[in-house]
């Protein structure tokens, strides 16, 4: 969820540079810091969480590329992305979690315990 300064700072002060496949929309400032670097952020489509910046965008924010993403930098052996989904209904949940039933393979007795000597 934006905050209210965010949405005054991106009004005042950001230039919208692009909008990536989940609705996240990329700013940066107008003018550039005396260094020569413009501050750049992102305003998120719904929850504020970092893993859903597709890899491209993030190398962006984070000065490793200076072109905006466009898509074309897409290699043909690169998944889609996809965000983190731990705390969701979505999660992944193995056999035997308790949100799944908590019920787990029986012990099939290839285990031996250790004791001490």
């Amino acid at each position: 969820m934006t905050t209210a300064i965010t949405r005054l700072i991106t009004k005042l002060r950001g230039e919208s540079v692009g909008t990536d496949e989940f609705g996240n929309q990329y700013y940066q400032d107008r003018k550039a810091a005396p260094n020569g670097r413009r501050k750049r952020w992102v305003v998120y489509d719904g929850d504020d969480e970092a893993s859903k910046v597709p890899p491209e965008w993030n190398a962006w924010l984070h000065y490793t590329i200076d072109d905006i993403p466009d898509g074309s930098r897409r290699r043909d052996w690169q998944k889609p992305h996809s965000p983190n989904l731990t705390g969701t209904p979505e999660a992944y949940r193995p056999a035997g979690h308790t949100l799944r039933g908590g019920k787990r393979a029986s012990a099939t007795g290839d285990y031996e315990a250790w004791t001490p000597e």
